[in-house]
């Protein structure tokens, strides 16, 4: 077994892909940790806003809360519409895709790109802070404690979903019901002992005049509490069947407990009279009152909200990596982003969002007052663009009840960008910019890709009047066999092939199927193409137990030369030049990868077949 093997586990068979799908109580800690995650800090990104107003500005975190829960309600019943109406996954991607074109819907893909490793970056240093609040000695060194986290969340994914539901779950539940106890304790106090009058929080001057602007802006940081809603509607496939019940079922519980835990801790906030402190978290202070300062409980609190906020980076790594496969496969991102590794999930994926959540980290200094700032604006871009391609999904429909399922989205529609202007406004100054000019540019980005691609593909496609393959006569040659690599039936590989006939006895072209592939539909095209040959000439096409589609055809290869030692195997592979810088990254992908696995074990002969593409 190779270290990597031992590293992340062995290969799961593509059949197993089902087997991956998870019970709703653990589908729950993968997909909603980064929302109820958030309890441990909305309530202190608002009241951090609001102390600027002064001390007695912190009252108005109740109705801030009431109103931010009031649009969580909004938010859950429009996605909870959004798994029915897309049982596939209904990501803001997806939906706007669907209904508002392929050029808007690349901004819902940008802003959820960006909400994806900010929501990693932002948890994992938060839960460092979490941690240092109990032990200030780690104050020095949160930011090598956030990126060992990263490290860790991305090997667990990296084994495959089924393993990081069963590391994920443990902790998720520890935290709800530490902050349950937290309510307990709490109410308790109230009712027995401190009574429901609110104690004055301490003196603070105002430093900004406490208007509808200070207001609006500590609205918009208490919001950071909505982020990872929409992973549950995105996240279908995880789940056992009935797929969509139990991903509607998901989302109303976790709209339930993020609204219940989120207003416990605001209310319980604002009668202790917390004032948001550098060194030690609002949730900390409400858990020395309730529980004590130097009770275990208090202890468990802070160790279940580090789990939980280092387990809520795992939303964007079961977001992230799947969002980039819908773009990859779209044509707009790299396409070796969709391709499923041996433990059946993203790889490649997972890697970029650890590489670009470590840069986040490191930028930041482990301190997410920024961060905070900046991904409720991507977050809220995504909600109203799935809201709004919900309208027309269902003007379109026009089924049974559509008028309140669209005044439903509509509702949802409206406020979530009246809440995206709010932010955008109040937050323009304080890094909000930076993802105002970093969404455009993405877009960007995603667009120029898709257009290259395009143009390759053009360029790589086969004339429609092509066919049958004309193979220029030859001098038979003793004991030459060609193996050639069929990635598609694309003008590149006909190239290859028609060298491959022409310094060969036999040749045989083999394709290796991938998941969606029809194997007759293959073969008809194939009979199409090549009509008569002279010599031998066959198709083999190759089932793949497990997800890679280089390892078959590695494995024909050996098979042949072992079955035939008597005579020389050469293997044919079409290599596109590129004609443009992305070209690079974006093309011959499989091909390098299959050129190192047939380079390793055996003396071999290749050729490769160089084909230029057309400007």
């Amino acid at each position: 077994m190779s270290f990597f093997q031992k590293l992340l586990g062995n290969p799961l068979l593509r059949n197993r892909a089902t087997d991956q799908r998870l019970a709703n109580i653990q589908a729950l800690p993968i997909l909603s940790s980064d929302a109820l995650s958030s309890v441990a800090y909305a309530t202190e990104a608002s009241l951090g806003v609001l102390i600027l107003g002064g001390s007695g500005a912190l009252g108005l975190s109740v109705p801030i809360t009431l109103a931010i829960i009031g649009l969580i309600a909004i938010v859950v019943l429009s996605y909870r519409q959004a798994i029915e109406a897309y049982p596939e996954g209904g990501g803001s991607y997806v939906v706007a895709r669907d209904n508002l074109g392929r050029n808007v819907s690349l901004i819902a893909g940008a802003a959820l790109l960006i909400d994806y490793t900010l929501t990693a970056g932002v948890s994992l240093m938060a839960g460092t802070q979490a941690l240092s609040s109990l032990v200030p000695s780690m104050l020095d060194h949160e930011v090598s404690l956030a990126l060992f986290l990263l490290v860790l969340i991305g090997w667990a994914n990296l084994r495959g979903l089924k393993e990081a539901g069963r590391i994920f779950a443990l902790p998720t539940y520890a935290f709800v019901v530490m902050v349950a106890l937290l309510i307990f304790a709490g109410l308790k106090d109230l009712v027995f002992v401190h009574g429901f009058v609110p104690d004055m929080p301490p003196a603070a001057q105002a430093v900004q005049p406490l208007g509808w602007f200070l207001i609006l802006r500590a609205f918009s940081s208490g919001c950071s509490a909505m982020t990872g809603i929409e992973a549950i509607a995105t996240g279908v496939k995880v789940f056992k069947e009935p797929a969509v019940a139990n991903a509607r079922r998901t989302l109303l519980v976790l709209g339930v407990l993020l609204s219940t835990m989120f207003l416990a801790v605001s209310g319980l906030g604002y009668m202790y009279g917390i004032v948001p402190n550098d060194r030690v978290t609002v949730l900390a202070q409400i858990g020395s009152r309730a529980f004590g300062s130097s009770s275990v409980l208090l202890w468990a609190l802070q160790l279940s909200t580090l789990f939980i906020l280092v387990l809520a980076a795992n939303t964007a790594f079961a977001g992230f990596p799947r969002l980039a496969a819908m773009l990859a496969e779209d044509h707009c991102l790299p396409r070796q982003l969709s391709w499923i590794g041996d433990r059946l999930v993203y790889q490649n994926g997972i890697g970029v969002l650890v590489v670009v959540t470590a840069l986040i980290i490191v930028i930041c200094h482990g301190d997410t007052t920024v961060a905070v700032n900046l991904y409720a604006l991507g977050v809220f871009t995504a909600f109203t663009l799935s809201q709004l391609g919900l309208v027309r999904h269902w003007w379109r429909l026009r089924g049974a009840g559509w008028q309140g399922r669209m005044l439903m989205n509509a509702l949802g529609a409206s406020t979530t960008f009246l809440v995206l202007v709010v932010i955008v406004v109040s937050k323009f100054e304080e890094g909000a910019w930076t993802v105002v000019v970093a969404i455009p540019l993405l877009v960007w980005g995603l667009a120029r890709i898709r257009r290259r691609y395009r143009r390759a593909y053009a360029a790589l496609a086969l004339d429609p009047d092509f066919g049958p393959l004309k193979v220029e006569p030859r001098t038979p040659l003793l004991g030459n066999h060609c193996i050639v690599w069929i990635p598609e039936l694309m003008s590149a590989s006909m190239e290859a092939l028609r060298y491959g006939c022409s310094i060969a006895d036999s040749v045989t072209a083999v394709i290796v199927l991938g998941e969606n592939d029809d194997s007759e539909r293959i073969r008809t095209a194939w009979d199409g193409l090549i009509g008569e040959q002279p010599g031998e000439l066959e198709l083999r096409l190759l089932e793949s137990q497990f997800s890679s589609v280089i390892d078959p055809f590695c494995d024909y290869v050996v098979e042949q030369e072992e079955l035939h030692p008597e005579r020389t195997t050469t293997v044919v592979m079409a290599l596109v030049i590129p004609r443009d810088w992305l070209d690079q990254m974006l093309l011959n992908q499989r091909a390098s990868y299959l050129f190192k696995a047939l380079s390793g074990d055996y003396s071999r002969v290749f050729c490769v077949v160089r084909y230029y593409l057309a400007e």
